[in-house]
């Protein structure tokens, strides 16, 4: 299975996260939304221009920027 991101994943797949790139402010807002290594997400849709991106997350809806998407690795 090659590596991707998160802004990559299609509507209506599920995925893992398998890490989060960088580091400073933006990787910590990310992780304190419930996204860390392990975790399972549900991409449920994606606005009709492609940004943001909404996804299932531990229980609940989050609406996240594709620029921020792209840093999260999943499988």
């Amino acid at each position: 299975m090659s590596d991707r991101t998160l802004a990559e994943v299609n509507v209506g797949e599920d995925a893992v996260v398998k890490g989060i790139s960088g580091d400073g402010a933006l990787k910590q807002r990310i992780m304190a939304m419930g996204i860390i290594k392990g975790v399972s997400l549900h991409v449920e849709k994606v606005a009709p221009l492609g940004d943001p991106i909404q996804v299932t997350v531990r229980g609940y809806q989050l609406t996240i920027r594709k620029k921020d998407a792209a840093i999260i690795h999943v499988v």
